[in-house]
């Protein structure tokens, strides 16, 4: 394959001389050399031509000079920025590694950033870059330019030479090697289903089966590696990535309305894009009805999936079939559907639902603001309010809640509030965001598992892979010190292997001289659930004093919880909400995870639900889609409209360009704004 070298790109290494975080650095004036007029307009014809050489000569030295002094190459709108040293420091890891750690140059420049000296900044100024240090200190590092570069410049994950983390390397690092071509994308299959499964339809004549996702083999040289967390350790691939066509061109992306699309990235860079329709077409919308689709699908499946007993309306317990999972959507009324925030959820549920074979159902809990709307009056009420707000292709999939139903639900007098920062009603979405899927799991017995997820969450890769493997991965985590382990972030380049980790975590635990969960905790004024009071144990046999190896309690054990942020004590956090509690006698032991996307097991909901009722009667997005976008850098963090404007169409089809972005598997939260026409 050919290739040549990128010296002239307009990606992030081709940055122009302009001002990157932390603050601007202001060059001193360059003295203009004094020239004679006369001089230069005598009357002497080899005197003036002397004189004029001699003067471009000096302009051109200058330039030249300066050109080297701020680390850009000369002579192009967009040059290859030249790399400079950077101040670092060598650490040890924990567990006995080198880690440089960059603390200086971050404007390229060559010098470790102070509050700059000179006649153009002022006493406040310099205050305030120190104030914005002190604020923001990982404002002092260098960006990572590896997330930017093109399809051009994809290789195998062994020949991927990642821009963090790396000992030898300084951030950020030139441009790779870009390819002549455009790779191919393939079908990306995360499945591993027996031939039990049987295909599923968008359309109910089963002419148009769920389409495949796209990934390209590979990923843009120097894409940094997580700083938290590892692909490896949860079984997500981490060698391929999605551009947007892959990603969303099955669902709609690219094409007209027309034909059957959303008129959404017509206006991008396309080349190559035509992959993802060669065997299918692209696929007509316009009719589709997803909750039949899911229905259909259900039903073609139904002999793999535990069945709900109508004597107990509860999943049989020694069947030895596949549980089924309802990923739940928040949504309101008043939400502002936009063309790619329906590609996303028909990617959710075709890749989730249609293409697992039933193996989960997607469904929108959508909460009504108006509290004066009748939503348990009649069917037409609840049935106009759906059509106003959500569009006409998913209003099947839709449940209503409000307030009021909520304070039907859960009645009577909660007793007193620990603390109430928000001054919010304890029924509200506020600070109550769980009671709506407490009632919603209720009324769903034949789930074992409810993803509560979020509008304005995107995962660039397959759905199914991401919350397959969370999944399995969580199954088989151990029991012991779960909570411990839990409370933390893992940090590979810092903590190494995942079993260091948790000998770290053991060691922290034991020299803390708190005394590690292990099972629920006993606290002043508890009261018992029905499972007590019959002597039933939330803990599995593997736990019991009589197991052989009690190092394996729980593995093997679905989680009853999966959060994407750590589950950290609320007790003396300094959270501002670590006291939001109420109805107790005392604080109770108590446990949070910033942002409500979870997966809850039944029995935990039910659990939160008799709680509640029985004693009383919790940038990159948009460039990436191909619309040009301000990086966001400078002296305050990327607010007020900061940095240079990047990416985009022009860019993306320019020879030089490496391309589309292409990025691995990535959850992307929170999605704001969508367009560059909307608010930045």
């Amino acid at each position: 394959m050919a290739a040549r070298n990128n010296n002239n790109s307009r990606g992030p290494s081709g940055r122009k001389i302009d001002p990157l975080l932390p603050y601007s650095i202001i060059s001193e004036k360059t003295k203009k050399p004094r020239l004679r007029m006369r001089s230069l307009m005598g009357p002497c014809h080899a005197r003036r031509v002397l004189t004029w050489l001699f003067g471009v000569a000096v302009l051109i030295t200058l330039v030249f000079v300066k050109s080297r002094n701020s680390g850009y190459s000369v002579g192009k709108m967009s040059g290859t920025k030249t790399q400079q040293p950077i101040a670092t420091a060598t650490v040890l890891n924990t567990h006995g590694e080198t880690v440089v750690m960059l603390t200086g140059d971050m404007d390229g420049d060559g010098k470790l950033e102070t509050v700059p000296e000179n006649e153009y900044v002022t006493a406040d100024e310099k205050k305030e870059v120190a104030a914005q240090l002190e604020k923001m200190p990982w404002l002092r590092f260098p960006h990572l330019d590896g997330y930017f570069h093109g399809l051009r410049t994809i290789v195998s994950k062994a020949n991927l030479v990642p821009e963090y983390p790396n000992i030898t390397d300084k951030a950020p690092m030139p441009s790779p090697t870009m390819s002549d071509h455009v790779p191919k994308p393939q079908k990306y299959i995360p499945y591993d289903h027996g031939s039990d499964v049987k295909t599923c339809y968008l359309d109910s004549k089963k002419t148009v089966p769920a389409p495949d996702l796209y990934a390209y083999n590979g990923v843009p040289q120097h894409m940094p590696d997580p700083a938290i967390g590892s692909y490896k350790l949860l079984g997500l691939r981490d060698d391929v990535c999605f551009d947007r066509f892959s990603r969303y061109g099955p669902y709609g992306l690219g094409y007209s309305r027309a034909q059957g699309g959303l008129d959404t990235g017509l206006d991008t860079e396309a080349s190559g894009n035509e992959h993802v329709w060669a065997e299918t077409g692209k696929i007509n919308y316009i009719d589709v009805n997803w909750a039949d689709a899911q229905e259909d699908c259900y039903k073609a499946n139904k002999h793999r999936f535990k069945q709900v007993n109508p004597d107990t309306q509860e999943l049989s317990e020694t069947s030895d079939k596949k549980g089924r999972i309802a990923v739940v959507v928040r949504t309101y009324t008043g939400f502002k559907w936009t063309e790619l925030a329906v590609l996303n959820f028909r990617a959710l549920i075709s890749e989730l639902s249609l293409r697992s074979g039933g193996e989960y159902q997607v469904h929108f809990l959508m909460q009504v603001r108006n509290i004066d709307e009748p939503i348990w009056s009649d069917k037409w009420t609840v049935q106009r309010i759906i059509n106003d707000n959500v569009p006409a292709e998913f209003r099947g999939l839709v449940s209503l809640w409000s307030e009021p139903q909520m304070r039907l639900m859960y009645p009577g007098r909660f007793g007193e509030t620990i603390e109430n920062p928000s001054g919010a009603d304890i029924h509200g979405i506020y600070r109550s965001a769980h009671f709506p899927l407490q009632v919603f799991a209720m009324q769903h017995p034949e789930y074992e598992h409810y993803w509560n997820w979020e509008m304005d969450m995107r995962y660039l890769g397959s759905y199914y892979e991401f919350f397959d493997r969370l999944g399995k991965w969580a199954k088989e985590q151990p029991r012991t010190l779960l909570w411990e382990r839990s409370a933390r972030y893992y940090i590979p380049p810092y903590h190494g292997t995942w079993e260091n980790f948790s000998q770290t975590v053991q060691q922290d635990t034991l020299a803390s001289g708190r005394a590690p969960i292990f099972g629920p905790l006993s606290f002043e004024g508890k009261e018992q659930l029905r499972h007590d009071e019959w002597g039933q144990s939330m803990m599995p046999p593997s736990c019991s004093s009589d197991a052989p190896d009690r190092s394996k309690c729980g593995v093997g054990e679905e989680a009853d919880i999966i959060t994407l942020n750590p589950l950290f004590d609320t007790e003396q956090s300094g959270w501002v909400f670590s006291d939001d509690a109420t109805g107790y006698k005392a604080p109770p032991p108590r446990r949070c995870a910033i942002i409500t996307a979870s997966r809850l097991s039944r029995r935990l909901l039910m659990s939160m639900h008799e709680e509640v009722w029985r004693e009383f009667a919790g940038l990159m997005w948009r460039r990436w889609l191909g619309y040009a976008q301000l990086d966001g850098r400078g002296k305050h963090g990327g607010r007020a409209n900061e940095g240079r404007e990047r990416g985009g169409k022009t860019e993306e089809m320019n020879e030089n360009s490496s391309g589309r972005l292409c990025l691995r598997g990535m959850l992307v939260h929170p999605i704001k704004f969508e367009h560059p026409s909307e608010k930045p």
